[in-house]
C-alpha cells in the first residue's frame, strides 16, 4: 500500500477507521471518528507537530465518539465538529452497543460547522440524521464515516435512519467527487469513488 497522507489507526471494539489529518503547512490536527482506545489515538497524536488538535465527527453513534471525552481533556480539545442532527444520539444514554460498548463520558460539547477552506463538509443523512463526510480535495481522500463502505453501504435500521436518504446521500454528495478520490469510511477497507461506481451492488 503506498504512503497514505493521513495517519490511520484501528479503534474499539468494532474495529473504526480513526483517522489523523494534518493538511500541509497547517498546525491544526484533524481527528476523525475518535471510536475508542484513546491512549493509541493520544500516542499516534505525539508523531505530529500541531497547535491544535480538532476533532471531527461522521456521526454520532456511540461506536465513533467513545474515545472522544477522555482524548479533549487530554489534549484540551475545544473544537469538536457534529452536525446538530445527530445531538440527541450523542447525549442519550442508550447510546450504547448492549453491554459491549457502553455508553461515552464526558464528551465535549461540539458546535458546526467546521470552516475551513481546504476541507468541504457534505451532508450525509440516512445512517443517521446528521451523518457528515469530510472532503479533503489536496489529499484526494474522502471520509465517508457509515454512508458508503467497500462494496457496501451503511445499515439504516437504526433510529433516524432513512435507506432513501442514504442512497441520495451517495449519489448526490459522494459519487459527485472524482472517480480518483479515495474514501475512508467509518468501517472496513478502504475504497475509490470510481470501484464502488461501478461494482457496488447496493447503489
Amino acid at each position: 500500500m503506498p504512503d497514505l497522507p493521513f495517519k490511520h489507526v484501528t479503534v474499539g471494539l468494532l474495529e473504526v477507521n480513526c483517522c489523523l489529518v494534518q493538511l500541509p503547512g497547517s498546525r491544526i490536527l484533524y481527528i476523525i471518528d475518535p471510536g475508542g482506545d484513546w491512549k493509541l489515538i493520544r500516542t499516534e497524536t505525539k508523531k505530529f507537530k500541531f497547535d491544535e488538535a480538532v476533532i471531527l465527527f461522521t456521526h454520532a453513534h456511540v461506536d465513533h465518539i467513545a474515545a472522544a471525552g477522555a482524548l479533549a481533556g487530554d489534549l484540551h480539545i475545544t473544537r469538536a465538529y457534529l452536525n446538530p442532527a445527530d445531538e440527541l444520539i450523542y447525549y442519550s444514554k442508550s447510546n450504547t452497543i448492549g453491554n459491549y460498548i457502553p455508553a461515552a463520558e464526558d464528551l465535549p460539547d461540539t458546535v458546526w460547522p467546521p470552516v475551513d477552506p481546504r476541507m468541504q463538509v457534505l451532508p450525509c443523512p440516512g445512517h443517521s440524521p446528521g451523518g457528515s463526510a469530510y472532503y479533503f480535495p489536496e489529499l484526494g481522500t474522502v471520509f465517508s464515516g457509515d454512508t458508503l463502505f467497500f462494496a457496501s453501504i451503511g445499515r439504516t435500521d437504526l433510529p433516524g435512519g432513512s435507506e432513501e436518504e442514504l442512497l441520495d446521500s451517495v449519489h448526490d454528495q459522494l459519487f459527485k467527487l472524482p472517480d480518483d478520490t479515495r474514501v475512508v469510511p467509518g468501517h472496513g477497507p478502504f475504497t475509490s469513488i470510481g470501484y464502488e461506481k461501478k461494482n457496488n451492488p447496493y447503489v
